[in-house]
């Protein structure tokens, strides 16, 4: 069983599987926000997207704070962050956030089977960070989706080629709306299939407070991690990378630890 209450989060099956299908988290009027934001995000500020991998047919924004900042909305979401830190026994922090979209593709079906970063030995069961892949367009067998190769938490930690043998490939599919949450350690793709559908989804990553920065792409601004009224809204945008750091410098800014 994958799919959970969307305020419960079945751990016992992340713990076997390294990700937990949600379920459609996310309908009604609140969905139908969700995708005008990410809509006008894509028409009004092209100039945040880029395009990324398998020729250029999926594109990226992984500054939508800065596009976009009512999309704090979708980061910080009680939905969304119950689980996510019941799974990491602890508060959680922003990592990463991005808005993908994948057009329609005529080509052959394309994995690209990867992990993000090595697993962490010191976090509950190995998991550094969480990647949340929040659905805003139907995916099903015809669509582009994303997939997983599942693993225990306390088994061996394999070679690509092993683990697929060996455990598999799992197959996300779910209405808009619908959320999965999984260890980037864990061994997982977009799967590109010929189609004549989009995908849209939003993919935010959660690190540990205190922990390593993940990556360098997106930029935190000001009005979250310095000027917020509420201290944890500042202690959760609180794990600063280096060109958020540059820019507030260079906006006369000082940030924490920079003293």
């Amino acid at each position: 069983m994958t799919h959970t209450d969307s305020e419960v989060v079945d751990i016992d099956f992340f713990k076997q599987n390294g990700y937990v299908d949600l379920g459609q988290v996310f309908t009604g009027d609140e969905l139908d926000r969700f995708v005008t934001m990410y809509d006008q995000d894509r028409m009004e500020n092209g100039p945040f997207w880029r395009a990324i991998s398998f020729d250029g047919h999926q594109s990226i924004n992984c500054e939508m704070l800065i596009s976009s900042p009512e999309m704090d909305e979708i980061i910080r979401h009680p939905k969304l962050i119950e689980p996510i830190e019941s799974i990491m026994e602890g508060p959680s922090c922003l990592a990463e956030a991005c808005l993908r979209y994948m057009e329609p593709y005529e080509g052959e079906q394309v994995e690209g089977w990867h992990r993000d970063r090595a697993h962490m030995q010191d976090r509950p069961y190995r998991c550094g960070y969480i990647h949340m892949m929040l659905y805003l367009s139907d995916v099903h067998e015809g669509t582009h989706c994303f997939s997983i190769s599942p693993e225990p938490y306390d088994a061996p930690i394999l070679e690509r080629e092993e683990q697929l043998e060996q455990r598999g490939i799992v197959n996300l599919h779910g209405p808009a709306g619908t959320a999965i949450l999984f260890n980037l350690s864990v061994l997982h793709t977009a799967t590109v299939r010929p189609t004549e559908h989009e995908r849209k989804s939003v993919q935010i990553y959660y690190g540990h407070r205190g922990g390593p920065a993940l990556s360098h792409f997106t930029t935190i601004p000001t009005s979250l991690w310095r000027d917020h009224p509420d201290p944890e809204v500042r202690n959760f945008y609180s794990l600063m990378n280096n060109p958020s750091r540059k820019y507030a410098q260079a906006f006369g800014y000082t940030v924490p630890g920079d003293l």
